[in-house]
């Protein structure tokens, strides 16, 4: 997304130059020491630490997937909020002390060190936001059927032509035909009249299955059934 490059800079940017502040207000000597004065190493240690203990504290509030309830709000915002105000005080207070000891005016060391940790808290919140993506529907794509095409006849296979049959008689042919003609298929009214004949308790969903049929046909058609029988009972009534 647009201007997470400039996000990633910024919080590098931010980070850098508060680590480097903290780590040389650690240098500067205290009133009244000694000259060839240098900080322990210890001393050089924690002022690396404040800045990136600022860094990872708002890293594990706004990333973290905490889960509900209110124990669990509680400790993110009552457990770590005070880390990250204490790391960013102390991360304030060395870069003040060192624009003072530089001999920046007042107003310079009282605003100043809130465009550098600033600067990493800010940046690290537009990754925060630019991070997250609300996931996309993957399309769904049928398969394509092809279409299937009739044989085509080879031209060079001659096919013999049928021998010319004897003539039937008409009696006879009238027979064949009785015999060889379709039974009419009941309709879908009938099939399910006949089927809520014999099991006048099953579901509409039930016949449905049983006859192959969709449960609204079997509805419409067992209403149907139902207004027919009725009918005639209410005129004779």
């Amino acid at each position: 997304m647009k201007g997470r490059g400039w996000a990633y800079a910024g919080a590098g940017l931010g980070g850098a130059v508060s680590v480097a502040a903290n780590v040389a207000h650690s240098y500067v000597p205290p009133a009244g020491s000694e000259p060839g004065w240098s900080p322990d190493f210890g001393a050089v240690v924690g002022a690396v630490f404040w800045p990136i203990a600022v860094f990872v504290a708002v890293e594990i509030l706004a990333r973290v997937i905490w889960p509900t309830g209110r124990a669990w709000t509680a400790l993110r915002f009552l457990g770590l909020l005070p880390v990250a105000l204490v790391a960013a005080v102390v991360s304030y207070r060395h870069l003040s002390g060192l624009l003072q000891f530089y001999g920046e005016d007042d107003l310079t060391t009282l605003i100043g060190p809130l465009a550098v940790d600033g600067l990493m808290v800010m940046a690290t919140g537009a990754l925060i936001a630019t991070g997250r993506r609300q996931p996309q529907p993957e399309p769904v794509i049928e398969p394509a059927t092809a279409p299937q095409s009739e044989p085509v006849p080879d031209p060079a296979v001659v096919l013999p032509e049928p021998a010319p049959s004897a003539p039937v008689p008409i009696a006879e042919a009238k027979a064949q035909s009785r015999k060889t003609a379709p039974k009419r298929q009941p309709s879908a009214a009938q099939r399910i009249a006949t089927a809520v004949a014999r099991s006048p308790k099953a579901s509409d969903a039930t016949i449905a299955a049983r006859l192959g049929l969709s449960e609204a046909t079997v509805k419409r058609h067992r209403r149907q059934a139902v207004d027919s029988v009725s009918t005639p009972t209410l005129k004779a009534a």
